[in-house]
């Protein structure tokens, strides 16, 4: 088995056009959740983490023509710049291109600004890799919202069955009127900034983002590095939208990663939970922690200062859970109030250091699916 790092990564959000510029935001307790219009959804107007059109725009003109990219090409265009930038000695032959998302160009249904093939995921994939121009085509993932963490398994089993010698995960979503009517019709958003975990938890915000990670072997004279260890899948198939009420899928998916990996519960060091702060996800995240045996190790949810980002999220927390591991810094779960949840959990209420060495990552998503991923920082 080769190991493979989480090496060169970008975060592109409402709150910054960098991992180091979400970072600070999210040290500083910055939230990307502001309140916006739309009539025709809701009347009183939502609260979403959106990216300004014009300051994309303004990004992209320094490495392309925005008007040649739809919105979600042009952010996940930057994300890869970003990791490109920092990693100059790539060599296309041997690196694949790997694109989580939920919707792709779903924004562009009703709009006519560029040709009809753009709407299947796969072109939008494949216009992002012929701008760098990858040699292999784009491998598209899409499982609903564990597609960012699934991305990132899915390069580490490609690196090692030798296709690639390292791979870039990418990913992005956007709040849409579609996404948004979609989440309305379960009556699942939240009237005010999501949040998770907490006893006045209205429903999930959702947010728009893009991220970049670059995955491989470490060939870096760099002290401290994050390495992949493992990530388990599991699908209950208890609703094509309602959780397991036993936390079935999510359990099944951390308790089997833990044996395989020949890793006690008692070593994880940090948590870094999907909370999207609806009545039913983070009461089964809750049932599945106590199964596990998880219940005490320090957790938190970053959907409060993003929103939920589909496709990204899970790919965006996984590379805050690695500068987190880098940093020895357990970062505040925003906007939690007071436990509501059945099952008490170890919420983390405010930044602060503490040896981490072990962390676990965890998803869930519409039809049942669950994912669990260990993260180990080496020295």
């Amino acid at each position: 088995m080769s190991r493979n790092y989480l090496l060169h990564d970008s975060i592109i959000s409402p709150i910054g056009f960098s991992t180091e510029a979400n970072l600070k935001a999210i040290r500083n307790s910055e939230s990307a959740l502001k309140l916006h219009t739309n009539l025709s959804v809701f009347q009183n107007g939502y609260y979403a983490g959106l990216i300004e059109q014009a300051l994309i725009d303004e990004k992209f003109n320094k490495i392309g023509e925005p008007s040649q990219y739809t919105k979600l090409e042009k952010l996940l265009i930057l994300a890869v710049h970003q990791v490109l930038d920092n990693a100059r000695s790539i060599d296309f032959n041997k690196t694949g291109l790997i694109i989580s998302t939920t919707k792709g160009n779903i924004d562009q249904l009703n709009k006519n600004e560029f040709p009809s093939d753009r709407l299947y995921l796969w072109k939008m994939a494949e216009v992002v890799g012929d701008f760098f121009g990858f040699k292999q085509k784009p491998i598209l993932i899409s499982n609903a919202c564990i597609s960012g963490a699934l991305a990132i398994k899915t390069a580490n089993d490609f690196i090692e069955t030798g296709r690639f010698e390292n791979a870039i995960v990418a990913g992005g979503d956007l709040v849409s009127e579609f996404v948004l009517s979609g989440f309305q019709s379960f009556q699942a958003i939240s009237p005010e900034p999501c949040r998770p975990f907490s006893n006045d938890r209205k429903g999930v915000s959702l947010g728009e983002a893009a991220a970049a990670v670059l995955i491989g072997p470490d060939k870096s004279n760099n002290l401290d590095k994050v390495r992949y260890i493992d990530a388990i899948t599991a699908n209950d198939a208890n609703h094509i939208s309602g959780p397991s009420k036993t936390g079935e899928g999510l359990f099944q998916s951390i308790s089997r990663l833990l044996k395989r990996s020949d890793i006690e519960n008692s070593e994880v060091d940090y948590l870094s939970a999907h909370g999207t702060a609806t009545l039913y996800n983070d009461e089964m995240e809750s049932h599945a922690f106590h199964r596990a045996s998880l219940e005490n190790v320090p957790i938190n949810s970053f959907k409060g200062y993003f929103g939920h980002t589909l496709g990204t999220s899970a790919l965006i927390e996984s590379i805050l859970t690695k500068h987190s591991l880098l940093n020895n810094e357990l970062l505040t779960s925003h906007n939690f109030t007071e436990s509501g949840v059945s099952k008490e959990l170890n919420i983390i209420q405010k930044n602060q250091q503490k040896d981490l060495k072990l962390a676990l990552k965890t998803a869930s998503g519409f039809g049942g699916c669950n994912l669990a991923m260990l993260l180990k920082k080496e020295s």
